[in-house]
């Protein structure tokens, strides 16, 4: 027997001093109130209701029974409301500042279809893992080396000359003796692949080509790389859809394969599989992934 609804179905009747009117009031049929009540009765050994035709009144056993009855109906109702408060709640979830607007709100507009409330908030990967650690967001995606991450976004170089065909080999940016004195060109990281999986491993390539140490360079922020890169000849280390984004033309990197890792963080594991639970080419997007 279902006791919260034979209850809301017993409060009904007793208010409305009706099995018909009573039984409207909670949106079931008059027999199928009948049948919970009766089986109340059953399942305490005594009448809550003295019935006629046309009415429902309580017996003493029902007085006795009526309050704590009201009090589970009202309580059953704060919870399935706390249950819709709870879900519509935000979610706050640390994202890549490389994330465009878009792919950000698809995200949110899928999360949504999931009973998901996401509120995003944008940052570079050192803050993004502080803010998982700390518990200041429910989950993060933070940078992990690729063969760690669960998404795997590879980078090249784009610069705003091309089409280009092929990749671009690193050694090509060496200056001879006859063109010291000319300007070197730069690779410039930005924020979200300085880190050591990927910047320490641009760094060595440069090194053992003997490139100058000025002509990899990291900028203070995604808008500041690019803009070296949009007027002059220097070139961005990027995804592929950033590329896209800004207007720019992609190539992958000759001399080694460098990727973007990502993984979730969160302090509490049943919000890490939360995020981990949501479609996997929404996330891809908001990564940086190219569509399939």
């Amino acid at each position: 027997m279902d006791v919260l609804a034979a209850c809301k179905a017993f409060v009904a009747v007793s208010r409305h001093g009706s099995f018909t009117v009573g039984a409207a009031a909670v949106g079931i049929p008059q027999s199928v109130a009948s049948r919970r009540i009766a089986a109340l009765e059953r399942h305490y050994g005594a009448r809550l209701l003295e019935r006629t035709s046309r009415s429902a009144t309580l017996t003493a056993f029902g007085k006795e029974m009526l309050p704590p009855a009201r009090r589970l109906v009202e309580l059953a109702t704060t919870l399935e409301q706390e249950a819709e408060r709870a879900k519509l709640r935000p979610f706050r979830v640390a994202v890549p500042t490389t994330s465009t607007a878009l792919a950000l709100a698809q995200f949110v507009a899928d999360a949504h279809h999931c009973q998901l409330n996401l509120d995003l908030y944008q940052a570079d990967p050192t803050e993004r893992a502080e803010l998982a650690r700390t518990g200041e967001v429910r989950a993060a995606f933070i940078a992990v080396a690729p063969d760690q991450g669960m998404w795997r976004v590879p980078l090249g170089v784009a610069d705003s000359s091309g089409p280009h065909f092929g990749p671009l080999y690193l050694e090509t940016l060496r200056t001879g003796r006859a063109d010291r004195r000319s300007r070197r060109r730069r690779v410039w990281i930005q924020p979200e692949d300085d880190v050591p999986h990927i910047r320490d491993r641009l760094t060595r390539t440069r090194d053992a080509l003997g490139l100058l140490p000025a002509q990899v360079a990291i900028g203070t922020s995604l808008v500041a790389a690019t803009a070296e890169v949009l007027g002059t000849d220097d070139l961005l280390l990027c995804a592929h859809s950033q590329a896209v984004e800004f207007g720019l033309h992609w190539r992958p990197i000759g001399e080694l394969e460098l990727s973007r890792g990502y993984a979730v963080a969160a302090a509490q594991r049943e919000d890490a599989e939360r995020i981990g639970s949501l479609p996997s080419a929404t996330i891809a997007r908001c990564l940086g992934l190219p569509n399939n």
